[in-house]
């Protein structure tokens, strides 16, 4: 890149990143942090005390993509009633070999796009070859990312979705309706009775899918507890399935296996890096059976990834802009 900070915009971001860029992306980086070529740094995570706000920095280093950076921002929840979204984030890009501000990324789009990502990787490689039904948990902002992202992996037929708040669900059934997929909404049970493929994106601090509810051979994403205190899943779920993580230090802490660790259930040796199995060092799936989950915390790489794509994409196409400091 050329001499001053590349300025790139939310809006851009959205024109120049597809979920196909954000899906390599983020497969290349979860292979590279299973090899040691990549790893991120200790992540900060506060309630501010103000706004109901949790804020927080992610950072990290890929050695293999030399992309170093972090990125800043968090959870509003009151920004719906003022026609914003709740995730707001910037990513910060430096140059590995100098240290210096190389470029300034908006982040909120590239958090949706590169979320959905890590849940498409995980079904790509984990999911049933045969999966017709796919079970969304959660009708909010990025859920839509998570439906358009994951119907690209397998040739789902239907979706049936839950949420706790269901006037929030014709979100979901109009992108059904575009993809050509039939739409359901049904009760918790019923989507664990049906679905082959499971994700779940809330911000719930409860179990929303018990055990028993899922039926042998499903693979779920679960992508929304990335906070202590979180959860989205029974514990004992966590026993019984074949359990992956985007990182495994994450997932046990901040993470949905936080509770089936502490609970005893389950140990951190009993959870495996997804890049293992991109890079083929791990088989996966090993039959149809198989119940497999996928923890997917975020981390602060994935939200590099992306970024160093945009960056690289915007100024290719013309569409950021250069300052000096």
């Amino acid at each position: 890149m050329s001499d001053g900070v590349l300025i790139v915009g939310e809006d851009v971001c959205a024109e120049v990143v597809s979920s196909k860029d954000a899906f390599d992306a983020v497969e290349a980086v979860f292979g590279a942090m299973a090899s040691g070529d990549a790893y991120n740094f200790p992540v900060i995570r506060e309630a501010i005390g103000y706004a109901d706000a949790l804020y927080g920095f992610k950072s990290g280093f890929d050695k293999a993509g030399k992309t170093l950076g972090v990125k800043s921002g968090g959870y509003w929840p009151g920004n719906m009633d003022k026609g914003l979204t709740n995730h707001q984030s910037t990513i910060f890009l430096f140059n590995p070999d100098t240290g210096m501000l190389q470029a300034l990324v908006g982040g909120n789009y590239l958090t949706a796009v590169r979320t959905a990502a890590s849940s498409s990787v995980s079904i790509a490689h984990l999911a049933r070859k045969d999966a017709k039904v796919l079970g969304m948990v959660g009708a909010g902002h990025q859920s839509s990312f998570q439906l358009r992202a994951a119907a690209e992996q397998r040739a789902f037929e239907k979706v049936v979705a839950w949420n706790p708040h269901p006037e929030m669900l014709p979100r979901l059934e109009s992108v059904a309706e575009e993809l050509g997929l039939a739409f359901g909404a049904v009760s918790p049970e019923q989507l664990g009775a049906e679905a082959d493929v499971i994700i779940t994106i809330t911000s719930a601090f409860e179990p929303l899918l018990m055990k028993d509810w899922i039926k042998p051979g499903t693979h779920i994403a679960c992508m929304g507890t990335d906070t202590k205190g979180k959860q989205e899943i029974d514990p004992a779920l966590l026993a019984r399935a074949t359990v992956f993580a985007d990182e495994i230090a994450q997932s046990v802490s901040i993470g949905e296996a936080q509770h089936a660790i502490r609970d005893g259930l389950i140990g951190e040796g009993d959870i495996t890096p997804v890049g293992a199995v991109i890079n083929g060092t791990h088989p996966g799936r090993q039959d149809a059976a198989e119940i497999t989950l996928f923890d997917g915390t975020g981390v602060g790489l994935q939200d590099l990834a992306v970024a160093s794509v945009a960056a690289v994409k915007a100024e290719q196409a013309g569409k950021a802009k250069r300052v000096s400091l």
